[in-house]
């Protein structure tokens, strides 16, 4: 599958930077995309470097002697795997015309140095899965996940095969690889407890009592799931009002197939009946609408009173706030409270997302969208 926009994005940004970062969970394409960014610019096959490769670790014993030797573009894959990189190539951009693509599975705040060093060198575009907008598909999207491996198998079963394949390499590979020496099967307990909080409000204290560890590891554990973009994690939305607000923040499963692994989900059949099955679609369909409207994480947050009052999904887009509310089910009424919500937290707009295809106006501030308009 070509994914043009993500080309487009990797050239505007080498418009303005001599760096650009492309960042997401494995799997999830980028070096696909850098070999494509690779044919279209013609970049020698010598200006690659896979970082899990021995023989480009080898060429890179001297890398200052390495990069000088080289013209034009420069692709390091990887580089979580050498964060002591970052200083050299920081040196390099200062004193070449060279430019770098660099990928890793983990945000910018897990691969060390990055921010600091190449700060004002850099800009970072965050690849993730399939989305509906690519795919022009939900149900076998909601169901497989994203992972392109997974969204592509040829079967249910050799979907849910990969996707548990890719788990036990995730705990017992990759979290290693980023310098956390954290036993597999713990972290493996703790992902599977943070099924049951998804979409819902995350409690650090009875995870911990469970585990036997302390709110302050648990936290630790979640950092480093949010920044491997297994989880996101929603902040809670303050507003100046005499009301109770939620102080926590909620947590979700990025990729709808990952959660349904977890979850022993091997089939569509097996979601309809499971009891998560709002939960499951509350969490993609969540995922679909910040792709739609490319809101950054740090303007997606949740709001909720401890009384009734709450909107699932708070976005600052363009100087406007979009309320949105996910209802599974047919057709969504428009909650009592919401007129109160909307002058509370002074919305320009509410979009009540449900998983049919038609779209309609409930008030003059309030829309019902099926989630299946995002592919008209």
């Amino acid at each position: 599958m070509k994914r043009q926009k993500y080309i487009d994005q990797i050239n505007n940004q080498f418009d303005v930077h001599r760096a650009c970062g492309l960042l997401g969970p494995r799997q999830c394409g980028k070096t696909t995309l850098a070999k494509e960014f690779v044919r279209l610019h013609e970049i020698p096959k010598n200006n690659y470097f896979d970082l899990e490769n021995p023989i480009d670790l080898e060429r890179l014993q001297n890398p200052v002697l390495t990069f000088e030797a080289l013209q034009g573009y420069i692709v390091i894959d990887e580089i979580q795997r050498r964060p002591d990189l970052f200083p050299v190539l920081r040196y390099i951009i200062d004193n070449s015309n060279l430019k770098f693509l660099i990928l890793g599975s983990a945000s910018r705040e897990l691969i060390k140095q990055s921010s600091e060093t190449l700060a004002g060198r850099i800009g970072y575009i965050e690849i993730k899965p399939f989305d509906a907008l690519e795919t022009m598909e939900i149900q076998h999207l909601w169901f497989r996940g994203g992972f392109p491996l997974s969204y592509l198998a040829q079967t249910d079963a050799a979907s849910f095969e990969w996707r548990m394949q890719y788990i036990q390499t995730f705990l017992e590979r990759d979290i290693f690889n980023l310098g956390f020496s954290i036993p597999a099967a713990q972290l493996r307990r703790f992902w599977m407890m943070l099924t049951h909080y998804h979409g819902q409000i995350f409690n650090a204290s009875e995870i911990g009592q469970a585990l036997g560890v302390s709110h302050h590891t648990v936290q630790h554990y979640l950092s480093i799931l949010e920044g491997t973009f297994m989880i996101r994690v929603l902040r809670p939305w303050f507003e100046n009002l005499k009301k109770r607000q939620v102080k926590s923040p909620k947590i979700y499963f990025r990729d709808s197939g990952l959660y349904h692994a977890l979850m022993g989900i091997r089939s569509p059949e097996d979601i309809q009946v499971n009891p998560r099955i709002g939960a499951s679609w509350e969490g993609f369909a969540l995922e679909e609408i910040i792709t739609y409207f490319d809101v950054r994480p740090e303007d997606c947050y949740f709001w909720s009173t401890h009384s009734v009052a709450e909107i699932d999904l708070l976005l600052f887009k363009d100087g406007k706030r979009i309320g949105i509310d996910f209802k599974y089910g047919d057709v969504p009424s428009r909650p009592k409270t919401m007129n109160r919500i909307i002058e509370d937290l002074r919305l320009d707009e509410v979009k009540l997302v449900y998983p049919g295809d038609k779209r309609y106006f409930v008030s003059d501030k309030v829309e019902a969208l099926g989630l299946k308009t995002l592919l008209d």
